[in-house]
């Protein structure tokens, strides 16, 4: 994250964010946060733009993480 961070000149929280945005554009991501800068923060995320191979990028980083716990669902 912190390299797409890096390179979008952002931080690692708005790249998630703006992953999910670009992901599920349909859907209305609600991050917490008492702390008003964390807040601020979150909503610049808006103004992060992931190209299509950024996303692509990215994705296949995520993919290769391996996930440990319960997600939500059974398989």
């Amino acid at each position: 994250m912190k390299e797409y961070a890096d390179r979008k000149h952002a931080t690692s929280a708005q790249i998630s964010l703006a992953w999910i945005l670009h992901k599920y554009p349909n859907v209305v991501p609600i991050p917490g946060s008492k702390n008003k800068e964390r807040i601020i923060e979150n909503l610049d995320a808006s103004k992060v733009e992931l190209t299509e191979e950024e996303f692509c990028s990215l994705e296949e980083a995520l993919n290769r993480c391996k996930v440990y716990g319960h997600r939500g669902f059974n398989r």
